[in-house]
């Protein structure tokens, strides 16, 4: 445990560094800190904190920046969050009111990144009971179709049927317009239980088409969980990753991959309240020089989704956490509403 006066340096020390982004030095610290405590004095706390890994030396400069152990105590023990001022919030209030769940939550990731300045990433939720506006089958070869599914979104969710039998192009056709007019605006998951009843009306060569269509558009759009980033070049303006291409890149290369980070926001999404991962705790290699701060929303008590930020450790903490916790609660507020009037 540090003593009082410690933990005032380390707090003064990685709110300096924070606000500058310069290494701090025991003068700059003396002065700032509000103690009345001499520079050699300062310097003895220092060395404790370094020896402690609270804090390191940049090779190029006598000052002292924080380690992610630093920043984690100071986000722990130290930090003082900033609540969001009643205009951000009815800012944030008056954006998240799109007429449409899917516009609600890529209008909300996008407010995250500008207000933060940060990559925002958003996990949209699974959609179990999901309908199909429209369903389509197209023959790729022998024992091959491809199913076509339109959510009334406008999303599409294509999946490659391995039948047992070939089907000729006028077979796909009438398998097609039975889903459309018999099933279209209905859950998959629904229709399963109809079509135990409809198959009876239809060729026996049709029947094993329409069990695999409903198995693979239901597991589609089971599978509709999808990760979204938005704002990924304003990481390019942050000094402390912009000046390491080949980090950027490892970064950028795991935006595009994704299934890494939606694994981190899956585990996020069954803890309570704001998750912070600084630097390694992410156990994602790319983000060992960033932060990512995550909360998760829900609908009638129910977790669907995580949302969150990643910067760099050197962030304002005290500012993004608010803003990510506000921007969830208001989301789940909004999509309650949506989904309420639904």
């Amino acid at each position: 445990m540090l003593d009082p006066r410690a933990q005032h340096l380390l707090k003064t020390l990685v709110e300096r560094y924070i606000a500058e982004g310069q290494p701090v030095g025991s003068r700059a610290l003396s002065r700032h800190s509000g103690l009345e405590l001499s520079p050699a004095t300062v310097r003895n706390v220092m060395a404790d904190l370094e020896e402690l890994g609270f804090i390191t030396s940049p090779h190029t400069s006598a000052g002292r920046v924080p380690t992610p152990r630093g920043y984690r105590f100071f986000v722990d023990s130290l930090m003082v969050v900033k609540p969001l001022e009643q205009v951000e919030i009815h800012r944030l209030e008056g954006e998240l009111s799109a007429d449409r769940p899917q516009q609600i939550v890529s209008t909300a990731v996008s407010l995250l990144s500008q207000l933060t300045q940060f990559a925002g990433v958003i996990v949209t939720p699974r959609r179990r009971d999901a309908a199909f506006r429209h369903i389509e089958f197209l023959r790729l070869s022998e024992k091959r179709v491809l199913l076509i599914v339109v959510t009334p979104d406008g999303d599409v969710q294509n999946s490659i049927l391995h039948t047992e039998r070939s089907y000729t192009p006028s077979q796909l056709v009438e398998a097609t317009n039975f889903f459309n007019q018999n099933f279209a605006g209905q859950p998959l998951t629904a229709i399963r239980g109809r079509l135990a009843d409809e198959l009876r009306a239809l060729h026996d060569d049709i029947a094993g088409l329409m069990k695999a269509a409903v198995d693979a558009g239901e597991g589609a759009l089971a599978e509709g969980e999808a990760l979204v980033v938005t704002g990924e070049r304003n990481l390019l303006h942050a000094d402390d990753l912009a000046s390491n291409m080949q980090r950027l890149r490892r970064l950028f290369d795991l935006f595009e991959q994704k299934t890494s980070l939606l694994h981190l926001l899956d585990v996020s999404q069954r803890a309570q309240g704001v998750q912070i991962y600084i630097g390694e705790e992410s156990g994602l290699v790319p983000l060992d020089d960033c932060s990512v701060v995550t909360a998760s929303y829900e609908v009638g008590g129910q977790v669907i989704g995580t949302l969150g930020v990643i910067g760099p450790t050197r962030m304002a903490y005290e500012r993004v956490i608010p803003i990510v916790d506000v921007t969830a609660k208001l989301l789940s507020n909004a999509l309650a509403r949506e989904l309420g009037d639904d």
